[in-house]
């Protein structure tokens, strides 16, 4: 991680700024450390609609303002709703930075959820849902996560339901938003040729003006204790198969010697354990994936992949051997100083990519209240051991800990 520039503006919210002099594109983001595990039953999916009606129209902002601004000087503007945030972000070319960080804060933090425009997107996030209900191959992940956290806010599907996302009112955001937003719950990140004095300018114009009320009055709750369990469901013209279960929060120590074996089963490399046993050794599927998710408070892990029906069993053993190798014996230390260089040259390059940087420094400012430097999290890397690695599998893999859904044909 090169170097970053932070500060606080008067009213609470934080400002992160990268400068770098090789590029005219400034990458840059609102951040909100709120997101659907903030809801609940009678509320589920508000957060996400809420983002979708961000947009709609402002104080000063028609909805086609809003669209036109960034596209009409080649500019791009998008949002994204999760389990714990919602972020709202832009690229442009480095004469419209200004104009970025104005609307930003305008979507974000001045939306008038205009009543016209209401009903008319509750028909559009019920045709998102039907999409959704149309191929359930995209549904893996969400279906699996109802397994992993049962009716836990954190098993809810972002997108909602349909009886919740059809009685929504414009007091029921408001509401939302007050109750679970806060200064330090916000974060504007930030990377580009651009000097921290002139980020922190026009933040202090924007962002420095937007007030907050009380105290938060809504506490997030952690997971119950997970119970393994199986699930058959929805019919498709192939078997998807999700394996996991729990593992560690964002503020668990383990979480890099885990992060580091669930590369070493399933990451990006062609030379994960699972691709190079059930894809190139057997050719029972096109991709398998293991990916390892840590939120606040808890986290769960997953291995995806989808075969034919009459080769579901076959990979399931297989996946089970590669866990059950993890466990049973330490990794030769030729092995893990290989391992810690392929993902410390996976981190490098992601550097190389501007805008991932800019939401890596906007995550890590909510998450860990800090912006880890590549040098440190190269050394947690580095002093991880075979015997680390061993026992956070042990935790993890065992076969009484790991829930499986399967969606057959």
């Amino acid at each position: 991680m090169k170097q970053y520039n932070q500060v606080t503006l008067s009213n609470g919210i934080r400002v992160v700024h990268q400068q770098l002099n090789h590029t005219n594109i400034v990458h840059c983001g609102i951040f909100l450390g709120i997101g659907s595990r903030d809801e609940t039953f009678q509320n589920q999916g508000i957060a996400h609609f809420w983002e979708h009606m961000a947009f709609k129209g402002t104080q000063k902002r028609t909805s086609l303002d809003i669209l036109t601004a960034l596209d009409a000087v080649g500019g791009e503007l998008n949002a994204y709703t999760d389990k714990e945030k919602i972020v709202f972000f832009s690229s442009v070319r480095l004469p419209y930075f200004k104009r970025a960080v104005d609307l930003l804060s305008d979507i974000a933090f001045h939306s008038e959820l205009p009543a016209k425009e209401l009903n008319k997107e509750k028909s559009v996030i019920l045709e998102e849902m039907s999409m959704y209900e149309d191929n359930p191959e995209d549904s893996l992940q969400d279906e699996f996560e109802k397994i992993i956290f049962g009716s836990h806010p954190m098993g809810m599907n972002i997108l909602g339901r349909r009886e919740t996302v059809s009685q929504f009112q414009r007091k029921d955001f408001f509401q939302f938003f007050e109750s679970n937003l806060q200064a330090d719950k916000v974060v504007f990140s930030c990377v580009g040729n651009i000097s921290f004095a002139e980020v922190e300018k026009i933040c202090k114009q924007f962002l420095g003006k937007v007030k907050f009320k009380n105290k938060v009055t809504s506490k997030r709750i952690q997971p119950a204790t997970f119970i393994a369990q199986q699930a058959l469901q929805k019919p498709i013209k192939q078997s998807k198969v999700a394996l996991g279960g729990e593992a560690f929060s964002l503020q668990n120590q383990e979480r890099v010697p885990f992060f580091m074996l669930t590369n070493l089963l399933g990451g990006p490399g062609m030379n994960s354990r699972l691709n190079l046993s059930i894809r190139e050794k057997h050719g029972y599927v096109y991709a398998i994936d293991a990916h390892f998710i840590p939120y606040s408070d808890c986290g769960m892990f997953a291995i995806f992949f989808g075969t034919e029906p009459k080769q579901v069993k076959k990979c399931m053993n297989l996946v089970h051997q590669e866990l059950d190798k993890l466990m049973d014996k330490p990794m030769l230390r030729s092995e893990l100083t290989s391992l810690k260089e392929q993902i410390k040259g996976q981190m490098a390059l992601s550097e190389e990519n501007n805008l991932n940087v800019m939401m890596m420094m906007g995550r890590s400012l909510l998450d860990y209240n800090r912006v880890p430097s590549l040098a440190t999290v190269f050394k947690k890397i580095d002093a991880v051991t075979p015997k680390q690695l061993q026992q956070v599998a042990q935790q993890i893999f065992l076969p009484e800990k790991i829930s499986t859904l399967i969606m057959h044909p």
